[in-house]
């Protein structure tokens, strides 16, 4: 009897899944108040894996998984003062020795001193350096502190004329290529002036002048969005002309701030409590700056608010 070959019962071996092609590694750092938890946000939103406050020492480990990974595309970290100054102190030599082995690119946050202070005072956080020193004391520490990493950064950011949309945006350009450069891009917000005027706002027009919707009962839970109110108020002859004249000063002004390299225009209505007059004249600016080709947002900062 003739012996049988015995098939072979060996299963192909399984691949292991290649890491992600031209993995990157961003680590933010900076002056504490000056933006970094937004740009590690806008850098997660964009698909980065993202890391808060990691130990200066997991960096290297932190870029090996992000190499080595199949499903980490790239990722993001912040190193900040939190860390001690001891810690800090290593930095600049594993940020060169993690630089050899993935792409690493360095941002450096920053902001001028009154801006830094009054941020602190407006969310009334302590600065990390502790309560001992004046919150003035403690970022010229901190500058001191932080001075050789920021001659290492690839980008160093001054974030005190960035509100958060456009440090965000300013993020986006840099790491998703250059947007068309012939359009700035245009935010028209509504607010009430008992609530303050936006800081941010390049542009600031009253509208308190325009029936008030307010003192009309069925109106009065209701906002500017809402085509009825909308009608009422757009029913005056002098919110016509308003319309018109606005519209037509925006117009001419926009193209001169684009041929200045402005890259942001902020365009403010303010009526007594950001329901109803400015609400609606945001509205109505927003759609015809679009109308005109213009990239525009629109935002309502105080129609959640109580009448």
């Amino acid at each position: 009897m003739k012996s049988q070959k015995r098939s072979s019962s060996k299963e192909p071996a399984k691949k292991t899944p290649a890491p992600a092609a031209n993995p990157e590694l961003v680590i933010i750092t900076g002056l504490s108040g000056s933006g970094k938890g937004t740009v590690l946000k806008a850098l997660e939103d964009f698909g980065y894996y993202s890391v808060d406050n990691l130990p200066v020492d997991l960096i290297p480990k932190f870029a090996e998984l992000s190499r080595e990974s199949p499903k980490v595309r790239s990722a993001a970290l912040v190193v900040d003062i939190r860390e001690g100054d001891q810690a800090l102190a290593k930095f600049p030599r594993i940020f060169k020795q993690v630089r050899k082995t993935i792409a690493t690119r360095l941002v450096f946050l920053e902001a001028d001193d009154d801006t830094i202070i009054r941020r602190f005072s407006e969310t009334r956080r302590p600065h990390p350096l502790g309560r001992d020193l004046t919150v003035a004391n403690s970022v010229q520490q901190e500058r001191k502190e932080l001075a050789e990493i920021r001659d290492l950064a690839d980008f160093v950011i001054n974030t005190s004329k960035l509100n958060v949309h456009q440090l965000r945006e300013l993020i986006q350009e840099k790491f998703h290529g250059p947007r068309d450069e012939s359009k700035l891009q245009i935010y028209v917000t509504s607010f009430g002036f008992r609530h303050g005027v936006p800081t941010d706002s390049d542009l600031v027009f009253d509208v308190r002048f325009l029936p008030n919707p307010n003192y009309i009962p069925e109106f009065k839970p209701l906002t500017g969005l809402q085509p009825k109110v909308a009608k009422y108020i757009r029913g005056y002859p002098q919110t016509v002309e308003f319309l018109k004249r606005i519209s037509d000063l925006l117009v001419y002004l926009i193209p001169h701030y684009i041929a200045e390299g402005k890259s942001y225009l902020t365009i403010s209505f303010g009526c007594t409590g950001g329901h109803h007059r400015s609400v609606m004249m945001a509205h109505e600016i927003k759609q015809h700056l679009a109308r005109q080709g213009y990239r525009v947002k629109e935002s309502h900062r105080d129609i959640e608010k109580a009448v």
